[in-house]
């Protein structure tokens, strides 16, 4: 006969506490209205300004996404603009982790790839020294940043952020602001996904 399953003390804690779970959902519709305010401030950034895109490229279009299992934490996200057909990926995602962080991050795959690459270098210091990282995972879709994980673009990495792009067949810039960091108490996330939005725009403008 199998060995019962042993619930210790802090999983038994869990199990009882009847809080948890309303705080959770009242916490994920706030970060449902930080997302949708994020939207509403990206549509106006993104009014007048040409953009190198793939073919079909909607600016209009965009995606909601809620989830639970994020390397098992809950998670939501918005892709705005969002594209996404066959190899070509031009998409600013503003997501929430739980536990993690807010991440505002643009992935860029697709025909135009080597002009990015050109672009962030050669107006690499009007990019640079603001709070971005390159990833250096072997996927778009790996969120851990640090050592290992992500490369900071500061002033003085130039040539160590061009041999990473030279070989990659996509690439990601991200900021990342830890959920326990004053900016999100104090309701700022919406105004630094746009500013990180505005900050990448040498990269994907003519």
């Amino acid at each position: 006969m199998d060995e019962p399953a042993l619930f210790t003390p802090d999983e038994l804690r869990l199990v009882a506490d009847r809080q948890f779970f309303p705080a959770k959902a009242r916490v994920m519709a706030k970060v449902r209205a930080t997302l949708e305010a994020i939207q509403i401030g990206l549509t106006a950034d993104l009014a007048g300004v040409e953009l190198v895109t793939p073919p079909r490229f909607d600016p209009a279009k965009f995606q909601l996404v809620k989830g639970e299992h994020l390397e098992e934490f809950p998670y939501q996200y918005l892709d705005f603009p969002k594209h996404f057909a066959g190899g070509e990926t031009f998409t600013f995602r503003s997501l929430f982790w739980w536990g993690h962080a807010f991440v505002f991050a643009l992935i860029l795959e697709g025909p135009h790839l080597l002009q990015y690459k050109r672009n962030l270098i050669n107006r690499y210091h009007e990019v640079a020294g603001k709070d971005l990282r390159l990833s250096l995972a072997p996927t778009p879709w790996q969120w851990k940043s640090g050592e290992g994980y992500t490369l900071p673009l500061t002033h003085d990495r130039k040539s160590e952020v061009a041999a990473v792009l030279s070989g990659r067949r996509f690439f990601k810039l991200a900021r990342y602001v830890p959920v326990d960091d004053p900016a999100v108490r104090d309701g700022l996330v919406p105004a630094i996904g746009r500013e990180t939005w505005r900050s990448l725009l040498p990269v994907v403008t003519p």
